[in-house]
């Protein structure tokens, strides 16, 4: 029990430390390349999708225990220090907020349209193989 425990604990260090960087991207004062940096280093740690599929043994989790946090220390140490303090403060409000509908509808938008991407190309297939 005492593993999980600590497991919840560093996941939740995690998702603060995300949207901390979330943040600091959002923040006129960090420099541009970071800036950018950091919105990549975020929604890749937020996208359901991964670079190395979870399903592969072993390196399948890789990315989420390497990649992530190292962008995340990457772009918190490229940060100015006070956009740091200042958007750490920002993610501690927003977690306590209740959860952002918007968010979920923009990634429900983004699965629809690849569903409806993907049933153009199967029918397209279909209607090939069939002449």
């Amino acid at each position: 029990m005492k593993v999980l425990a600590t497991l919840k604990a560093q996941a939740k260090q995690l998702k603060q430390l995300t949207l901390t960087v979330y943040f600091a991207a959002r923040d006129p004062r960090t420099p541009f390349l970071v800036r950018i940096l950091a919105v990549l280093v975020a929604a890749y740690a937020l996208s359901p999708i991964d670079l190395i599929p979870d399903f592969i043994p072993v390196i399948g989790y890789l990315d989420d225990l390497l990649l992530i946090p190292l962008g995340l220390a990457l772009v918190v140490r490229l940060t100015p220090p006070e956009v740091i303090e200042a958007a750490r403060a920002r993610a501690e409000q927003a977690s306590i907020k209740p959860v952002s509908y918007s968010a979920a509808a923009v990634i429900v938008g983004v699965w629809l349209i690849i569903a409806w991407l993907f049933t153009r190309w199967a029918l397209g297939l279909t209607h090939k193989g069939s002449t």
